[in-house]
């Protein structure tokens, strides 16, 4: 906090192997983390514990490590995005669920396009899994990071998810 009682926000950005990721954390929580076209200022950030770990987080991510996040979050969003985030969150790793069972999920079982618009508007996207929503078809659908992240995305966690099923049954 500084002397004010304010809190700051930092920004800084994580390059993974689907581009930038811009980060928006204070001291004590992660607050955005979102795919964009460019890094367009690099912000110099002081040695803060969190956002080590953010990256540490992602790095293991990325290499198939880690197959959920423990970062603390803060965020905001209506009743409705916020219901949609939690049950985003319960999907598991390597899984997908489709909008219109996120929709009874939330309990409005025909909302399946104010789902898509929580999901777009989803703050803290990867920790918050929006990319493991897909069409009832099975389609590939609706993801603000663009469809072929969501598609790698998708990739990397059913090949990690086997690859770990596998050194399990060893």
């Amino acid at each position: 906090m500084g002397k004010t009682g304010e809190i700051r926000l930092w920004k800084s950005f994580y390059f993974s192997p689907l581009g930038p990721i811009e980060i928006f954390f204070t001291e004590d929580f992660l607050c955005g983390l979102n795919f964009v076209a460019e890094v367009k200022k690099r912000m110099d950030v002081p040695a803060i514990p969190l956002h080590r770990t953010i990256h540490e987080q992602l790095s293991q991510y990325f290499s198939g490590q880690r197959k959920n996040f423990s970062l603390p979050l803060q965020y905001k969003g209506t009743p409705f995005q916020m219901a949609v985030w939690a049950a985003l969150l319960e999907i598991p790793y390597g899984e997908t669920a489709s909008y219109k069972e996120i929709a009874a999920k939330v309990g409005r079982e025909k909302a399946m396009r104010a789902v898509g618009a929580a999901n777009r508007a989803n703050p803290v996207s990867i920790i918050i899994p929006c990319h493991r929503v897909i069409g009832a078809d099975g389609s590939l659908v609706g993801y603000g990071g663009e469809l072929w992240r969501k598609a790698w995305l998708l990739e990397h966690e059913k090949k990690h998810k086997k690859l770990a099923e596998n050194d399990f049954r060893l």
